[in-house]
């Protein structure tokens, strides 16, 4: 049972390593490119008509979100979360409660 337990804290703590990598991947990505992109408008106009930006705000907003979600600011987005609410679920149905839902 013990190493059980402790496979599931590994993976666990594995599948969040690997979310926090493919944020700071997206944000290097969002980075490198923003910059090619603001140096291609300045050379083509000197930022007269600053298109860069469009891109920069649409991928900017989908960085915030992933940002959320791999820092876990947002309870919903939390494995812990849906363990919690399922475990309870579990136990009120146990207890005979009755549901909302029925």
């Amino acid at each position: 049972m013990k190493n059980f337990e402790e496979q599931k804290r590994y993976d666990r703590a594995r599948e969040r390593v690997e979310e926090l990598k493919k944020f700071y991947n997206n944000l290097t990505a969002y980075i490198i490119f923003i910059s090619l992109l603001g140096g291609l408008n300045y050379y083509q106009n000197e930022w007269y008509n600053a298109w860069f930006i469009w891109p920069a705000l649409g991928w900017g907003i989908g960085i915030i979100f992933h940002a959320i979600k791999a820092y876990r600011v947002n309870p919903m987005f939390d494995k812990d979360w849906e363990e919690r609410k399922i475990r309870k679920y579990m136990e009120e149905e146990q207890n005979g409660k009755k549901q909302l839902w029925e």
